[in-house]
């Protein structure tokens, strides 16, 4: 989802939600079914971080103390064709977004960011203290942004601020009943190939196989979105304690080629992934992975979910909505 989700005391882990979403890549379905699921409401608007009018509205009626920014736009390769709506969504958005904070002196903040600022490594694993520097728009609208948001912790001291960098989210909700359900093409490799498994795409494009990796295609992180999620948890545990202004990596700390991709979801789901080689896509790297021992330390967070079951949820998820949301499913 493209959106942010706002924080009030009380809930199973000491907090409700408040959802703001402009619903650009997802559905209301998604939250129809979170509230299925756990038995709980809660408050959806469907609005704009970049609008004022309806960010100021939101916070008035709300009694919010902490915010979870997940509203960006998130595709490398669309950033490269599209940087003008990333820097204004990503940059703009966030910025909007952090004056509505200042005007209610909402200090405690987790920002999406990404592991794109590493750019390309020198080395990998990848620390919270290794050299940034994207390669592509996507990348340094989140590297903007966790300069902007170290420029306010130090100038008014008393934010506390968490800045998590994503490694690559998959996976769904074990339940098959959430999962990812992005609108037209899909930009991130899972989703593709599990559209390709069932039936919805003819094959997946591997883009390059000359990378300096073991099989020749691009190498990532691949982390299960219930460990992601439970990481933003610990996150907000550890800002209710400290301010400050951190980065924290969430990844597993291992690396999985394109190609080692394909054949875990083969396996999972018992369907053939057809493939075509392609050029590399400009913004691309050979490979990237995290070292995750701050999470832990910090946070007491680690991944748990090995690729196997990051395979299995997300067929579980697309072959029980084989349309994504559409499908009209009990």
């Amino acid at each position: 989802m493209v959106g942010l989700v706002a924080m009030v005391e009380g809930g199973a882990a000491g907090h409700e939600i408040v959802v703001l979403d402009n619903l650009c890549n997802s559905r209301k379905e998604s939250l129809r079914r979170v509230t299925e699921l756990t038995g709980r409401t809660f408050a959806f608007v469907e609005g704009d971080i970049r609008d004022r009018a309806a960010l100021d509205a939101l916070f008035r009626m709300h009694a919010i103390d902490s915010v979870i920014h997940f509203a960006g736009l998130k595709a490398v390769g669309e950033s490269v064709a599209k940087p003008l709506a990333y820097y204004d969504n990503n940059v703009t958005g966030t910025q909007v977004l952090l004056r509505c904070l200042q005007r209610t002196a909402v200090r405690r903040f987790v920002f999406s960011s990404s592991a794109t600022v590493y750019g390309d490594p020198e080395s990998v694993p990848l620390s919270e203290t290794s050299r940034t520097g994207p390669t592509n728009p996507y990348g340094r609208s989140k590297w903007m942004i966790e300069f902007m948001l170290g420029d306010l912790a130090a100038a008014e001291p008393g934010w506390a601020i968490g800045i998590l960098r994503y490694f690559n989210p998959v996976g769904a909700h074990a339940s098959g009943r959430i999962g990812e359900d992005p609108q037209g093409t899909p930009n991130n490799l899972l989703p593709f190939v599990a559209q390709v498994a069932v039936g919805r795409r003819p094959h997946v494009n591997v883009w390059g196989n000359d990378y300096a990796t073991p099989d020749g295609t691009g190498v990532r992180d691949y982390i299960h979105v219930v460990d992601l999620a439970l990481g933003h948890i610990k996150a907000l545990e550890r800002l209710q304690r400290h301010a400050e202004c951190r980065a924290i990596n969430l990844g597993t700390g291992v690396g999985y080629s394109v190609l080692d991709m394909l054949r875990a979801f083969e396996q999972a789901s018992g369907k053939p992934v057809p493939y075509k080689l392609a050029e590399r896509r400009a913004g691309d790297i050979a490979a990237c992975y995290a070292d995750p021992a701050q999470a832990l330390e910090l946070l007491g967070w680690q991944a748990q979910r090995d690729l196997q079951t990051m395979c299995v949820d997300a067929w579980r998820w697309q072959s029980s909505n084989p349309q994504g949301y559409r499908t009209t499913t009990p």
